[in-house]
């Protein structure tokens, strides 16, 4: 990180994870998604006013004044226009009305595959992991899915999944990652940007998967002063800090 700014990685992250936001846009959250419900509200505080918010507590619109530390406290009631059901949200996704999920998983490889089920093999799993909570099929109906690791490593960017939880090979899937952002699917990976703070070598030491890297590697651009201020005022515990590498 440049030692001219006092923009933490976390900022940047939330940042990028903001822009995937398009103004009006229809947004959903499941469980164990902070940082994604804090760029929500970041994009609602910046360039996506006009966004719709679907809470996995059941909410829609509710207000966010601040990043509470659990996706699914009660807090995430307060403000919202109406109410919505779990099957509901479901159902939207499905007739094609959710535009953006951000995705969390233990193992992601680079045909964007993720586990989030269980270390070693269904039958024998040595390790269990939070699980899927409907991802597998979420993931395939709305638009533009994201996936998450705000720490990589070679731990949780694997050569393959040992439990594939969600995939779609259909289409190539973004991954933003606290050292650069990679578009994953069927014919492998590519390193589309690196962070300020993270050189191509750097990221290849921290991930399990082979990778192309664009011959002009676009470098993520920070945060400016009014994202900043949103993300400080929305966030002023610094749980961003607790999630991101640095």
């Amino acid at each position: 990180m440049s030692a001219t700014v006092d923009i933490t990685p976390a900022e940047t992250v939330v940042s990028l994870l903001a822009r995937q936001i398009d103004d009006g846009a229809v947004v959903a959250t499941g469980v164990a998604s902070p940082l994604a419900i804090l760029a929500i509200a970041v994009a609602r505080a910046t360039h996506a006013p006009d966004l719709t918010y679907l809470a996995c507590v059941g909410s829609l619109d509710p207000d966010i004044p601040s990043l509470l530390p659990s996706s699914e406290d009660l807090g995430y009631l307060e403000g919202r226009s109406a109410e919505i059901t779990i099957p509901d949200l479901f159902d939207h996704a499905r007739r094609g009305r959710v535009d953006t999920v951000f995705f969390g998983a233990a193992e992601v490889d680079a045909l964007g595959r993720t586990n989030m089920t269980a270390s070693g093999s269904l039958e024998q799993p040595r390790t269990k992991f939070p699980g899927v909570a409907g991802a597998a099929t979420l993931r395939q109906w709305v638009h533009r899915p994201v996936l998450l690791v705000p720490r990589q490593s070679r731990r949780n960017l694997v050569p393959e999944v040992q439990v594939a939880t969600t995939q779609d090979p259909r289409r190539t899937v973004r991954l933003i990652s606290d050292l650069g952002v990679f578009e994953l699917g069927a014919s492998g990976a590519r390193l589309m940007a690196r962070h300020p703070w993270a050189t191509a070598d750097h990221i290849a030491e921290r991930t399990g998967f082979d990778f192309e890297v664009d011959e002009s590697l676009a470098v993520t651009p920070l945060p400016d002063a009014r994202t900043v201020a949103a993300i400080r005022s929305l966030d002023p515990r610094g749980y961003r800090d607790q999630l991101v590498g640095r």
